[in-house]
């Protein structure tokens, strides 16, 4: 199991079967995102709608973000919807350490990475 990092939010170390399937038929697209560009993102919806997001929300209002600026740099009009699956209430602690430059950015190293899925069994 990976080391107990804040992740912004999102710690589940498994995959959703309908969610990956998804994914392997081309439907939906997987996005990484940074913590610190998670909490930018946050804060900027915070601050305009009044609502604190959770840090597993925010990394959807991340992806309307950048999807709201690409499609404003390509002079079209999407429709983008979201799901705010749930307020920052009890992630205070996590703005906190944003607001005062203690949230780092983490890239879990690729040869962790490898050696995890070295004992995935094979199906």
């Amino acid at each position: 199991m990976p080391a107990g990092i804040h992740a912004g939010g999102l710690r589940y170390h498994g995959a959703a079967p309908l969610v990956c399937q998804l994914y392997d038929m081309g439907i939906i697209e997987a996005v990484a995102f940074r913590q610190n560009a998670i909490f930018d993102a946050a804060v900027q919806f915070a601050r305009t709608e009044g609502i604190v997001p959770a840090p597993e929300t925010a990394h959807a209002i991340r992806a309307v973000i950048d999807e709201a600026i690409k499609a404003k740099e390509e002079g079209v009009s999407r429709n983008i919807v979201f799901n705010f699956s749930g307020h920052g209430h009890f992630d205070l602690g996590a703005y906190d350490a944003y607001f005062s430059k203690a949230l780092e950015d983490y890239d879990y190293p690729e040869e962790k990475i490898a050696e995890s899925l070295k004992k995935l069994p094979q199906i």
